[in-house]
């Protein structure tokens, strides 16, 4: 490991957990156990920082996720396969500070539009994805022809999150179970063509 991997393993929960603002120089230094010089001679300053230990985090959390989606077969499969993920999803990212993507974008909206504007992005990544699942699964004869692919994204992403909200505010996994039952009983449910 690089000095560079090294400060970032140690910082990437501090930013998920305190946020941007929340993080001071010295939780970096103390975590790091390097000095200002050193942290600044790896990141060109505390912004490029930030981002690279957001993409770190989203590595170890939302990454996996979409590697187990591609190498899944159909689009209903694709959908429960989210869903069983998302269900150990809180015991994956609760010593981070929970889900990196939900957390960047309320931290940093109003302060670091890089930041923001990545966690946005993969907002918008996320919602393409399961667009795509649903217009596939619609191609191939799994899901109803009338499903509006767009508006059933929206809707499984914001159970998605706001689950991993909740989960976290209550320290309850059980929100994020419930949410991804929901998904699984209600849309998904609806979206098969044998049940018409």
């Amino acid at each position: 490991m690089n000095t560079s991997e090294y400060i970032l393993d140690k910082v990437a929960p501090i930013f998920n957990r305190q946020g941007y603002i929340g993080t001071s120089l010295s939780d970096i230094t103390n975590a790091t156990g390097l000095t200002k010089g050193a942290i600044y001679c790896n990141f060109s300053n505390k912004e490029d920082l930030a981002l690279k230990a957001f993409q770190l985090n989203v590595r170890l959390a939302i990454i996996p996720l979409f590697k187990l989606v591609d190498a899944t077969q159909g689009s209903l499969n694709k959908l429960y396969a989210i869903t069983n993920y998302q269900r150990s999803y809180y015991d994956l990212v609760k010593d981070r500070g929970g889900c990196p993507m939900l957390r960047v974008s309320v931290d940093a909206k109003f302060n670091n539009p890089l930041l923001f504007a990545a966690a946005q992005n993969l907002s918008a990544k996320f919602t393409s994805g399961l667009v795509n699942i649903i217009q596939e699964g619609i191609l191939n004869n799994e899901i109803l022809p009338d499903i509006d692919a767009v508006k059933s994204a929206k809707i499984i992403l914001s159970q998605i999150e706001g689950g991993s909200l909740l989960a976290f505010i209550h320290n309850d996994p059980d929100y994020i179970t419930s949410a991804m039952d929901f998904i699984d009983s209600t849309i998904i449910e609806s979206f098969k063509k044998e049940n018409k």
